[in-house]
């Protein structure tokens, strides 16, 4: 894995990370750790570290973010239906985090 694309799966963990640890019900943040978990599997568990530090509390602005990052990965040769999975499971864990 390149540089570039370690810093977008880096960016894109973190923003995910950080919609885990503002989840407002356990299941919500549960749904968001299982979008890393898909993220870490696709990529064969060679994945960067999380830096949730100074990161926003709005989840709106982390799941745009977090989206942006995960649309990126096609560049680096994720596979397109892989990255829709994500996208779709980052915006159910979203929608059950709004209620």
């Amino acid at each position: 894995m390149l540089l570039p694309h370690a810093e977008t799966l880096a960016q894109a963990r973190s923003y995910v990370a950080a919609l885990a640890d503002h989840a407002l019900t356990i299941e919500s943040s549960s749904a968001y750790e299982r979008v890393l978990l898909e993220l870490d599997r696709v990529h064969g568990d060679d994945c960067p570290a999380l830096d949730t530090e100074d990161l926003t509390d709005d989840r709106d602005i982390l799941l745009a973010v977090a989206s942006k990052a995960v649309e990126e990965l096609e560049d680096f040769g994720v596979d397109p239906l892989a990255v829709e999975l994500i996208l779709a499971m980052l915006v159910d864990a979203h929608d059950l985090d709004i209620g």
